[in-house]
C-alpha cells in the first residue's frame, strides 16, 4: 500500500511540475508569441489579412493566395500560463542584418553568402554585394509560424528573384536636361553594367518598392536594401576598362565640342548686339537733327534760314579752306 501511495504521489509531483508549474511563461520585449489549443491558432474573430492595412501592396490575386486569418498576439510581459494541450509559439521580432547572398537552406550557396551572381542585359555575369535589413511582422504572425515552412528561406528567394530580374531588364533613365544627340550617341556605346553602377540609389528604391508586399505574403518586413557593389567577371574587367575609357574620352569629346559651339554661338549673339548698339548711335543723331529740322520749320522760314547759318558759321569755322561759288554777271 505504501508503495503505491508512493507511486501515486510521484507522479502527482511530476504531473504539477510537467503541467503546471511549467505552463507558466513570459514573453521578452524583443518577443512576440503565438499560443495554439490542440493545434490551431487563437483567432481574433473572423478578421483576415486582407482586411489589415499590411495587405495594401498585395494585388487581388495576391489577396486571394495570402489570405490568413489574424491571430491573437501575445504581447511582452508575464507570466502567461498555458494548459497542457496548448502550445507556445515564441518569435524574435529584432531587425537583423544579412548578407542579400544568405541563403537559408544552403550556408555554401552563393560563394558561402557573400557575392550573388546575376546576368544584365547585355549578357554580362556580375557579382552583387550589398546588405538587406529585415524583422519579423507582429501584424501577420500567422503567416511567418504556420503559413509556410521556412519564412526566411522564401523571402530571400523572393527578394533575390525581384533583384535578378531587374537588373536583366534595367536601363538607365533618360537624362531631359540631356542634349537629345548626345544621349543617342551614349546610347550607342552605353554598357548596362555602367547604367546600373550610376543609378545604385534607383535601383535600391526599386527593391524598396517592390518588396512591400513581403510583410503580407511571408510576415517579414523588408526594412530596406543596401547594394553597394556591382563587380564584372575578372575576365572580363580589363576589356570593361578599356570600354569605359573610350567611353568617358568620346564623352569628353562630345562636351568640348558642345562647349565650343556654344561659346562661338555666345561671341556671335554679342556681336550682333554690338553692331546693333552701333546702328542705333548713328542713326540717333540724325533723327535727333530731322526732329529739330520740323520744329523749325514749324516756327518759319526765318528760323530755319537762321539756323542753316549758324550750321555754316561753325563749319567755316572748323575749315581750313573754303571754295565760294560766285556768280558771274
Amino acid at each position: 500500500m505504501s508503495t503505491a501511495f508512493g507511486c501515486f504521489i510521484g507522479f502527482l509531483v511530476w504531473f504539477l511540475m510537467r503541467y503546471l508549474i511549467a505552463g507558466f511563461y513570459t514573453v521578452n520585449q524583443n518577443e512576440r508569441a503565438v499560443k495554439t489549443s490542440f493545434g490551431r491558432a487563437q483567432r481574433v474573430g473572423n478578421m483576415r489579412t486582407i482586411d489589415d492595412p499590411v495587405a495594401e501592396h498585395l494585388t487581388a490575386d495576391q489577396k486571394l493566395r495570402y489570405d490568413y486569418p489574424q491571430v491573437r498576439v501575445i504581447q511582452p510581459g508575464g507570466p502567461y500560463f498555458k494548459w497542457p494541450w496548448e502550445k507556445v509559439y515564441k518569435v524574435d521580432i529584432a531587425t537583423s542584418t544579412v548578407n542579400m547572398a544568405w541563403d537559408p537552406d544552403d550556408p555554401s550557396a552563393n560563394n558561402s553568402g557573400s557575392i550573388l551572381d546575376a546576368v544584365t542585359k547585355d549578357q554580362l555575369n556580375v557579382g552583387l554585394n550589398g546588405q538587406i535589413r529585415f524583422r519579423v511582422s507582429d501584424r501577420n504572425l500567422y503567416a511567418f509560424v504556420f503559413g509556410v515552412k521556412n519564412a526566411y528561406a522564401h523571402v530571400m528567394g523572393y527578394f533575390v528573384s525581384v533583384l535578378r530580374e531587374r537588373i536583366a531588364t534595367f536601363e538607365a533613365p533618360p537624362d531631359p536636361a540631356a542634349d537629345p544627340e548626345h544621349s543617342a550617341a551614349a546610347s550607342t556605346i552605353g554598357i548596362s553594367i555602367n547604367d546600373i553602377r550610376k543609378n545604385m540609389r534607383d535601383l535600391n528604391e526599386h527593391m524598396d518598392h517592390e518588396c512591400q508586399s513581403s510583410s503580407a505574403r511571408y510576415g517579414i518586413v523588408l526594412d530596406a536594401s543596401l547594394i553597394t557593389g556591382i563587380d564584372p567577371p575578372h575576365e572580363v574587367e580589363s576589356a570593361l576598362a578599356a570600354i569605359n575609357t573610350a567611353y568617358n574620352q568620346v564623352s569628353s569629346d562630345i562636351s568640348l565640342a558642345q562647349a565650343s559651339a556654344d561659346q562661338k554661338i555666345v561671341q556671335s549673339q554679342r556681336a550682333v548686339e554690338i553692331e546693333t548698339l552701333k546702328a542705333q548711335a548713328e542713326v540717333e543723331p540724325l533723327k535727333c537733327l530731322a526732329s529739330q529740322l520740323l520744329d523749325l520749320k514749324t516756327r518759319g522760314t526765318a528760323a530755319l534760314r537762321s539756323y542753316v547759318r549758324n550750321v555754316r558759321l561753325a563749319l567755316f569755322d572748323k575749315a581750313s579752306q573754303v571754295f565760294v561759288e560766285t556768280r558771274r554777271d
